[in-house]
């Protein structure tokens, strides 16, 4: 079987990065999906990584998914493909980071917003016109209003209005902006952060955050209880890391 024709997608060890490399939009269609869904669920089996990437090649981060795979008999398998990036994206342990420029539109918008971290070049716009068309975009629908609150997602969906990158900080959708002649660098400087931590405590971590996202203060700091005194506390990391902040010195993670 021959690699993937529509994405990059690259592992140095402990970070990835996936590519749309469709350009000059990155429109992705059914095809397109499948190969960003190989790519996660291989991304998924290092257990080494500790961030992953997603950028765009060309003018554009996406804007969004093909219109010709929105009908008749397309539309199914279409959104299983799109849809199970979603479900890939949400169950990966490792921090997930988009970099964005250009457009982010429609799906686009939403594999981006998506992520734990969203970088936007100054240029960059977001929105979700699908309204425009007689659609609704369901991931959009269910993720935004955890992101940005119920107002701005029904201003946005139901509008269809595209925002600058600067609008798309103000209302959280965005993490960072940055000129766009410093993106990448910024996004490098960003992942030597994660890369100075333990993999593994990293992802405990951000379990922490997703497995208890609306439970009930009790559940939850119950959930937390469980997973800090029987998966954490039995890593060698953690036993490490506080070793050597006792002992004044640099950890030396085995990310295990």
């Amino acid at each position: 079987m021959s690699g993937p024709r529509l994405i990059r997608f690259q592992e140095q060890y402990d970070v990835a990065r996936l590519t749309l490399a469709r350009p000059p939009l990155n429109i992705l269609t059914t095809d397109m999906m499948q190969e960003i869904n190989a790519a996660l669920a291989r991304a998924a089996g290092n257990p080494s990584l500790k961030a992953l990437v997603i950028a765009g090649e060309g003018k554009a981060f996406s804007a969004g998914v093909a219109i010709e795979d929105h009908v008749g008999d397309r539309v199914k398998p279409m959104l299983d493909a799109f849809h199970q990036i979603f479900r890939h994206l949400r169950a990966l342990d490792c921090v997930t980071l988009a970099q964005v420029h250009g457009a982010a539109l429609g799906g686009g918008a939403e594999l981006a917003t998506f992520c734990d971290l969203v970088i936007a070049g100054e240029g960059a716009t977001f929105g979700q016109p699908e309204i425009r068309v007689g659609v609704f975009p369901p991931v959009a629908a269910l993720h935004y209003p955890k992101r940005i609150g119920v107002a701005q997602s029904l201003r946005l969906l139901l509008s269809g209005a595209v925002i600058d990158a600067a609008e798309a900080a103000r209302i959280g959708l965005a993490d960072r902006v940055v000129p766009a002649e410093r993106l990448a660098e910024t996004v490098d400087a960003e992942l030597e952060r994660f890369r100075a931590q333990s993999a593994v405590v990293l992802r405990l971590a951000k379990r922490a955050v997703r497995d208890t996202l609306g439970l009930p203060f009790d559940e939850g700091l119950a959930t937390l209880e469980a997973l800090y005194q029987y998966e954490l506390m039995t890593t060698e990391d953690a036993a490490e890391g506080l070793r050597a902040f006792m002992e004044k010195r640099a950890p030396v993670w085995k990310d295990r």
